[in-house]
């Protein structure tokens, strides 16, 4: 393995340990269960504080596509990229425009799916089965993109002698451990978990920063290093194409990563509204301690490893950190600390992801389309089994997507189809006029439309958008005014 890695016996270790801790409290989460349901097994019977709260929600919401995607596509665009900044922001305002009034349903209501609301809200099983299904299809690409971000942080650590292999291990290993500890002890296990994951992010990407300065400098010299190279465009002003793709990721990255189904559980999981108002408030400076040094180390590896094409591009944090263990014992010792904290980034994320799933096609499909008579304790073993399977399928679809998908368009699609759902919750739960049917046609009709402009045969289409926007914007314009249009004739009729 020494061959495939550059780390030593103490890292080996240190690396066994933390594992070890993160099934420990596995363990430690099956014994406090109070009771074998979906409640206590997803949600934690509702009782996360203020810290667990915080930091389930900082671990989830920052995962590896911020380390290794947000690197890659700086490196690929350049300072634009800083775009990433603003995006987790939007999300932080999305989330407040809805999330304190689901927190008070959920909890009088006795929701435990994001779909519970939709069910109850419009009445409508269409509207819910169809939202199960958006936010399955989203969640499985976001764990397929966590899976393949853990390859690719081996991969680019190893080196290219021994990448493929590494990243095969990456995969199998990080699914192997988030299957086991999130199985056994379901959402109190990965919050708890959360909370040492959380943490080590924090203090890693300080240090992080700390490290590149030192390593190569002034970040100002990196930018005249790209000023004068074939790179040069990377440091520009942006242009007004820039612009609106800079619009269309704050609107399509904050709608959609607000209406994560594994955020959307957690808010039903805060033990009060004011604790979730904390937590949230105190989200809003995550943004410039994770997603800016992420930015910048994306600069570094533009200025100093140029010439990387393709998937490789997501590599380029590992990259640094080769060059950065290989030149000090301080800087050997770290590195080991950030791929701690990498498996942190990825398993905080994946894990959380891999529940919902799992929560979801047992609550709201299998429980509701293919067996209504199942007990509580036979739903929680149905839901353990469907986190294997799933997780084994997109296993063996990363290790054939290798070389084939980069993080960023990963994420794209998966917003396309997420940001359908924000008329139903956004605009539903401020709004009681709005009405199940023309809800659920302009759901479907936006669905459609980005859908077909993302994947459809058109020329106008580039890079995945249309005129700088994402295809999921112009689902969503049809789509919410199909909603207000239909529920609005529909109420003047009466």
């Amino acid at each position: 393995m020494n061959d495939i890695l550059p780390f030593g016996p103490g890292a080996w270790v240190f690396i066994t340990l933390y594992l070890a801790s993160l099934l420990l409290l596995g363990w430690a989460g099956r014994a406090a269960r109070r009771e074998d349901t979906l409640q206590d097994f997803y949600l934690a019977g509702r009782g996360f504080g203020f810290i667990v709260l915080l930091l389930t929600l900082y671990a989830t919401q920052y995962s590896g596509n911020t380390f290794f995607g947000v690197a890659g596509a700086t490196y690929r665009f350049g300072f634009g990229w800083l775009i990433a900044v603003h995006y987790m922001l939007a999300i932080i305002v999305f989330y407040l425009a809805f999330a304190p009034k689901l927190h008070n349903l959920s909890r009088s209501r006795g929701y435990v799916t994001p779909t519970d609301y939709l069910e109850d809200r419009y009445q409508s099983k269409a509207i819910s089965l169809i939202g199960s299904i958006v936010m399955i299809i989203a969640l499985s690409n976001y764990l397929l993109a966590q899976l393949m971000t853990m390859g690719r942080a081996l991969q680019g650590l190893a080196g290219p002698s021994y990448g493929d292999q590494a990243y095969n291990y990456g995969v199998v290993g990080l699914a192997l451990v988030m299957l086991t500890y999130g199985t056994l002890g379901g959402i109190r296990a990965i919050a708890w978990t959360d909370v040492i994951q959380g943490s080590i992010l924090m203090i890693s990407f300080f240090v992080l920063l700390l490290l590149l300065f030192d390593q190569f400098g002034p970040l100002s010299a990196a930018t005249e290093k790209i000023a004068i190279s074939s790179d040069s465009f990377k440091v520009a002003r942006p242009d007004p194409a820039m612009l609106r793709e800079w619009l269309s990721y704050i609107l399509v990255l904050g709608m959609g990563g607000a209406l994560y189904p594994h955020a959307i559980q957690r808010i039903y999981a805060a033990k009060s509204s004011r604790i979730m108002n904390r937590s949230l408030a105190m989200m809003a400076f995550m943004p410039f301690t994770t997603a800016l040094i992420a930015v910048i180390a994306g600069i570094y590896a533009l200025a100093y490893i140029p010439g990387l094409e393709g998937a490789a591009t997501d590599q380029v944090l590992a990259r640094l950190l080769r060059i950065i263990q290989e030149n000090s014992l301080l800087g050997y010792t770290v590195v080991v600390v950030i791929f701690s904290a990498v498996l942190a980034a990825l398993m905080s994320t994946a894990d959380s992801a891999m529940l919902s799933i799992s929560s979801m096609f047992t609550k709201d499909i299998y429980a509701v389309h293919i067996t209504s008579d199942a007990d509580q304790p036979r739903l929680t073993k149905i839901g353990k089994r469907c986190s294997w399977l799933v997780v084994s399928l997109l296993v063996l679809l990363a290790l054939f997507l290798k070389d084939h998908a980069s993080l960023i368009a990963l994420i794209d699609r998966k917003f396309d189809v997420l940001v359908q759902l924000a008329p139903a919750f956004m605009l539903g739960i401020h709004f009681p006029c709005l009405r199940k049917t023309p809800v659920l046609v302009g759901l479907i009709a936006g669905l459609m439309i980005a859908l077909g402009l993302a994947f459809g045969p058109f020329d106008f289409v580039v890079n995945g958008k249309v005129w700088g926007f994402h295809p999921g914007l112009y689902g969503l314009m049809v789509n919410a005014f199909i909603a207000i249009t239909g529920s609005t004739l529909m109420k003047l009729q009466r």
